[in-house]
């Protein structure tokens, strides 16, 4: 692609990568903190790395249609790809090992990861390409405020909303009332129904940014690095009065995620794409591939959930045999197993990327 710019390549790769340890420990039951979702509000390192996802979907939306108008042919273009990811989304929520080889319909999962890709790219490129930049924005503030009145102005059959898991929560009772059984838990999902209209802002912000990559502003890194703390300011204000939480994907969590992935993105930046420093190769391999190295990822994992080994999964006895010993922590052991599984899969992007195999979803 013309203009690549290194440092959102290993940005995706990285993201992919992180994407990959926090979802295969070797036990949910010994997982260090920061590799585990907060509990409902506030956040850790692993509730940035799906945000950051999907911002780095929008900056990558800029470097593949800024030369695009909208017509039939781009609009097809970009309904098959977010279909596809929603296709495969849903695969992965249905798939079983046994016969015949999907689940009874009314335990699907219908939300999803690769659903709320898909979702939000089909909704930021059409934007992108239909919109300018200041229109952008105030779209992209409109959500971002107009999540936070219907989150805690609209009453929930006749009770005042709530921001806590609890049945007069606006985002979950709607999970519950459009998805019933079809969501991750009874009660909620974290991919759910209007969490995904902020989710879309996260990443118009990506789009911003994108813009600012291929301006021709000198300094680039520093207005990144500017933005990124401007957003980060605003964003842990607003949880005064709208918590950040990951479950919810409130706009406060919308802004200091992008935020964050704004100060990580401008320094790589610096180092790779001014400085020239050669690191993160790896990433870039991972990158290349994304969507495809998460959903094999995904998939075995699934498979190896359900294959059993006498009383566990082949999962359970692999990280048992392998990785859990007496002389190190439960903790260190399943770290140890989800770095095998990401070692793996970088392995697999990199040799893709050598054989100049890329799959495009």
């Amino acid at each position: 692609m013309k203009d690549r710019i290194l440092s959102v390549d290993i940005f995706r790769g990285a993201t992919i990568v992180l994407m990959i340890l926090v979802n295969t420990p070797g036990t949910w039951s010994n997982v260090y903190a920061p590799l585990l979702h907060a509990k409902w509000h506030g956040y850790t390192p692993t509730d940035l790395v799906f945000p950051f996802f999907l911002f780095i979907v929008g900056t990558s939306i800029v470097f593949a249609y800024k030369n695009k108008t909208i017509g039939t042919h781009t609009f097809k273009k970009i309904s098959v790809r977010a279909l596809k990811l929603i296709g495969l989304g849903l695969f992965l929520g249905a798939f079983t090992i046994s016969f015949p080889f999907f689940k009874d319909f009314t335990d699907i999962r219908f939300p999803g990861v690769l659903q709320r890709i898909g979702v939000v790219f089909f909704f930021a490129a059409i934007l992108f390409l239909n919109f300018r930049w200041k229109t952008l924005i105030a779209i992209a503030v409109t959500l971002l405020i107009g999540y936070w009145v219907l989150m805690t102005l609209v009453p929930v059959n006749g009770v005042e909303s709530t921001l806590d898991r609890a049945p007069n929560n606006l985002a979950n009772w709607l999970d519950v009332q459009i998805f019933g059984s079809h969501n991750y838990k009874p009660d909620y999902d974290p991919e759910g129904f209007l969490s995904t209209i902020p989710s879309i802002a996260s990443s118009l912000l990506g789009i911003f940014t994108g813009l600012i990559l291929l301006s021709k502003q000198e300094k680039k890194a520093t207005i990144l690095f500017g933005l990124g703390g401007a957003l980060l300011l605003v964003g842990h204000l607003w949880d005064f009065v709208f918590p950040i939480n990951k479950a919810l994907w409130t706009s406060s969590f919308v802004l200091v995620t992008a935020g964050w992935a704004n100060i990580i993105l401008a320094l790589i930046y610096y180092l790779t794409d001014i400085r020239k420093i050669q690191f993160g190769s790896i990433f870039r391999y991972a990158g290349a591939n994304a969507i495809v190295v998460y959903f094999l990822s995904s998939f075995i994992s699934k498979i190896m959930g359900q294959i059993r080994v006498g009383e566990t999964s082949l999962h359970g006895w692999l990280f048992q045999k392998i990785y859990v010993h007496s002389t190190i922590s439960m903790e260190l052991s399943s770290l140890l197993y989800g770095l095998s599984v990401v070692a793996f899969y970088c392995l697999l992007a990199y040799v893709l990327y050598r054989r100049k195999i890329f799959i495009k979803v």
